[in-house]
This record gives structure tokens, C-alpha cells and sequence, in this order.
């Protein structure tokens, strides 16, 4: 490996046409975030070449992402074993500095079971990719939009999908008002909203919506030696969920879009973005989805990031997106169905011609580990496409056991921060607690009246009145007390008893 680029291969047409001496074809560091495509059939060695060219960025010490989607991209994160057919790949290319070495790996999974969760809240990832994710049509999704909207005006976090589902309850409590001030919410739509949440929660979806979420910082790390961490998404499960897998890629992407700063033309990119299956992110997508996909890879390479497509044809990435792929390894296509022939022949048109060579025959000649290789040179030009023998990789090229991948994950610099949840309040525990509260003032007795009290009052008043003064059918204490003082009175010592007890309370003595 050259101090500044990455040896893809060796050429075979005409390797004496190169700038490299040993006649490589190199991929320049400082052109790796112009973007690019790996395509070609199944078994033709695609994984190979996005193994070769994660690893020469890692070295590079540029960090990237990759899916691994059949479960042998992880041999990265081991050291790859000798061979004879190795060894003569070896001397045809002619590595000097070869040696068989173990990438630092970082192993992630939106399940959590081959690497750390991978995590976003439901507000970050928004209501248009949620949408996608769970295949609402335009009015149901518009419906979303209502909820998000709904949830921002009144305060409400929504991080998880019981948050989501405890509004989407409110907004049925309260649809009529909330049709009036928002739109038309039907019960059908909110209906179908609920059933594709239950859907992808028995997928295993809800997994991917919570806390910690996944902070962009942690996907570009290096190693203390200068290396690229080279992070690892295990989606041999995500890839049977194809819109959750695309949605996921897509979000992340236009992540790093919307938090990276503009950088302009560096010497190296700061980020490697690989898109494994991409006619996935493209199939059924809708135009305005699309249409920012197209304007996100055209601006994201402003921002140091290099984002690399990979897929069985160039016609699976539409035009406007597969013009600014300008790096580029096709393998072989078999031209078996008219599909077949229609796509050799449109990857034969997208290389810049070489006379020594037909493209388009050479294209269903190609052997395993064999390639046509057009990569950009100096001022962002492309050179003329080179039949190529593929570099080989210095990690194992193959899957690893359930013992490496834990070995390897034990020693990952970010498995404290995501491998256990977090549940803070949001919109679920708050409408909770709110609906508990107005069960208690159910169950409270109502407040009393004045009046009531007066009354309970006068009750209590009329009876000591009763005892005091007496009823018509029985004297009271003072009529009583009255008889006695008049028997009295007539006395010398009852009108001396009298004076003196009006006299004290006047103020006179005797």
C-alpha cells in the first residue's frame, strides 16, 4: 500500500499505461469521498473488493461503515491464514508489504445479539422515514405528521414506540377536536397505524427506538496506532426486513449530512459509508424520498464523507445518483436474460473507453476475484477502465465464530455506553401519570357547599338551642335556672347573691 492511496489490484490490460511503477490500480486517498460503486453478480467477488477497500481506508486511518449482510464481512476483525491460491494472488499483484493482519472492528446490531444495539428515538428519525418503515400510504402517513405535530405542541418526548403508541391513544380519545385544529384524523388511519406498529414490534423493530441513541461521533473513531475503526453492522436478520434495513442506512445517512460540518477537499475523507443491497434503498421508494437521497450523496462528499454503493447492477442506483459514483469496480454479469444483457450493456457505456479492451465482452468474461476497474486520477478524472486482478485482504475471508465475535466485542471502546437501556420519562410515562391523576378526581367525593354546610351547621345549632332554651314539651337549662333564681330571690341572701353578681359584672363592689 502506497502513503496515499489504496492498491485495489493489478492491471491486466495495460498495466504499463499507470502511474504507479508496479502497474496497481490505486484509489487516492484525497478522491476516496467522491463516492462509488462496486457491482456485479452473486459469487463474482464483491465482498472481497469492499473488504479490500474498508481495509485500505482503516489503514489509511479513515473509519467506515459497512453492513454486513451475509455474515462474512466480519473476518475483518481477524487475521487472515495463508493459502496456496493466496500465495500466488500474491506474487501476480505484487504486494511487498503484505501481511496477514486483524482490522480494529466494532461490531453493531439494530437486535443487539451480534454487536451493540443500535439505537435513535422516534422524534429523531421523523415522520417520513418512520412512515417508510412501516409501510403507511399517503394518507395514514399523513396522519403521522399529525401525531409528531401533536406531540411538539404539547411537550411530549417521543423516544420510544410506547410513546408513540400512548399518543396515538389520545389522538383517538380526542379525534374530533384534533381533526378541527389539525386535519381530518380518521379511526381506520389510526387504526392502521397501531397494526404496523404491532407488526414491527413482533419483527423485533422496537429494539432500534429508544435511549442511548447512537451518536455519529462513536462511528469515527481511530486507534491509537492512526487506524480507522472499521464499524460493522450485522444484518443478516435486518437484510429479511428490507425497509427497515433501507430506512436505517438512509437515516444514518442523512445524519452525517445534517450534523456534519462543510470541510471542502481534504487529503483523506473522515468517513467511509459502504451501502450494501442498494436497490433496496431505491425499490418502491417514493419521489420525494429519492429525490433526497440524490440530493444528500451529491453534498454529503462536501462534508468528508464518502459513500460507496454496492449492488448486482450499476442500473439498480438511478442515473442522477450513479453520475456522482466516480470510482468504480464492476465484476462480472451473466447475461443470461435480457435483464442481463441490458445491464452488461449499461455498464459497459458508464466506463471511460479503453482501446485495448471490450468492455462489454470482457464484462461476462470476467473470473472471480476479477474486475473492471475505473478509479478517478489527478483532477477528479477518470482513467480508462482496466480488467483487474482484485487485491486480496490481510483479514480472514470468511465468517467468524460466536467466540471471536464475543472476544472481539469485549474489547470494544463503546460496549458501556450502548449495551443497556435507558427508559427516562417521555410522552408514555407522562400521559400515564396524567390519566392516573384524573382516575383519583373520579374517585374523590365531590367538594361541599356552603350551603351544605350552613345546613350541616344549622342542624347542630338547632339542637343545642333546644337543650338550652327547651321545647315546647320540655324546659330547657335556662328555664330551668330561671325558676330556681325566682324561688330565691325573695330572700336576704338570694338578693345579696344578685347584686353582687350583677354588681362584678358592672364593676361595682358593695
Amino acid at each position: 500500500m502506497t502513503e496515499h492511496a489504496i492498491i485495489v489490484g493489478k492491471a491486466v490490460t495495460t498495466p504499463d499505461a499507470l502511474p504507479d511503477s508496479h502497474g496497481h490500480v490505486l484509489l487516492q486517498a484525497r478522491l476516496g469521498n467522491r463516492h462509488g460503486l462496486v457491482a456485479g453478480a452473486t459469487g463474482t467477488g464483491k465482498t472481497v473488493t469492499l473488504m479490500t477497500l474498508a481495509e485500505g481506508f482503516s489503514r489509511l486511518g479513515v473509519p467506515v461503515f459497512l453492513a454486513d449482510v451475509k455474515g462474512d464481512v466480519a473476518g475483518l476483525a481477524i487475521a487472515g491464514t495463508g493459502s496456496e491460491r493466496l500465495n500466488e494472488r500474491l506474487a501476480q499483484i505484487g504486494l511487498p508489504d503484505y501481511a496477514h493482519d486483524a482490522n480494529p472492528v466494532v461490531f453493531w446490531d439494530l437486535f443487539g445479539k451480534n454487536g451493540h444495539p443500535v439505537r435513535t428515538t422516534v422524534s429523531e428519525i421523523g415522520p417520513t422515514l418512520l412512515s417508510r418503515i412501516l409501510e403507511l400510504n399517503d394518507t395514514q402517513s399523513g396522519v403521522l405528521d399529525i401525531v409528531f405535530k401533536l406531540a411538539d405542541d404539547r411537550g411530549l418526548l417521543l423516544l420510544d414506540l410506547a410513546d408513540l403508541r400512548a399518543l396515538l391513544g389520545v389522538v383517538a380519545d380526542e379525534r374530533k377536536d384534533i381533526s378541527t385544529s389539525y386535519g381530518l384524523v380518521s379511526a381506520p388511519s389510526i387504526g392502521a397505524i397501531q397494526r404496523a406498529l404491532l407488526r414491527l414490534e413482533q419483527d423485533g423493530g422496537e429494539m432500534f427506538f429508544g435511549e442511548p441513541a447512537l451518536e455519529l461521533a462513536d462511528l469515527m473513531r481511530t486507534t491509537p496506532d492512526g487506524r480507522g475503526v472499521i464499524n460493522i453492522l450485522a444484518a443478516e436478520q435486518l437484510i429479511l426486513k428490507p425497509r427497515l434495513y433501507a430506512s436505517f442506512l438512509l437515516w444514518l445517512l442523512s445524519e452525517l449530512f445534517e450534523q456534519m460540518p462543510e470541510v471542502g477537499d481534504l487529503d483523506r475523507p473522515k468517513l467511509v459509508f459502504v451501502f450494501d443491497e442498494a436497490h433496496l434503498l431505491f425499490d418502491d421508494a417514493p419521489p420525494a424520498l429519492q429525490q433526497r437521497v440524490e440530493q444528500v450523496v451529491r453534498i454529503i462528499r462536501s462534508k468528508g464523507v464518502g459513500v460507496y454503493f454496492c449492488s448486482q447492477f450499476p442500473d439498480d442506483v438511478p442515473d442522477d445518483i450513479l453520475g456522482q459514483l466516480g470510482n468504480r469496480v464492476q465484476h462480472a454479469l451473466r447475461a443470461f436474460t435480457p435483464r442481463d444483457q441490458k445491464a452488461v450493456r449499461t455498464a459497459a457505456e458508464t466506463f471511460v473507453a479503453n482501446p485495448h479492451l471490450d468492455v462489454a465482452e470482457a464484462i461476462s468474461q470476467l473470473a472471480t476475484g476479477e474486475a473492471l476497474v475505473s478509479m478517478l486520477q489527478d483532477k477528479g478524472i477518470p482513467m480508462p477502465v482496466e480488467r483487474t486482478l482484485i487485491a486480496p485482504p490481510r483479514s480472514r475471508m470468511g465468517a467468524i465464530t460466536a467466540q471471536e465475535r464475543a472476544q472481539v466485542r469485549a474489547g470494544s471502546p463503546v460496549g458501556a455506553k450502548y449495551d443497556q437501556p435507558v427508559d427516562r420519562e417521555s410522552a408514555a410515562e407522562m400521559l400515564a401519570r396524567k390519566g392516573e391523576a384524573a382516575a383519583q378526581d373520579a374517585k374523590a367525593p365531590p367538594a361541599r357547599t356552603r350551603e351544605e354546610d350552613d345546613a350541616e351547621e344549622g342542624g347542630f345549632g338547632q339542637g343545642v338551642k333546644d337543650v338550652v332554651f327547651g321545647t315546647r314539651r320540655r324546659q330547657g337549662v335556662v328555664e330551668t335556672m330561671a325558676k330556681q333564681t325566682a324561688r330565691t330571690v325573695g330572700s336576704q341572701i338570694g338578693r345579696q347573691i344578685v347584686r353582687g353578681l350583677l354588681g362584678g359584672l358592672f364593676g361595682r363592689r358593695r
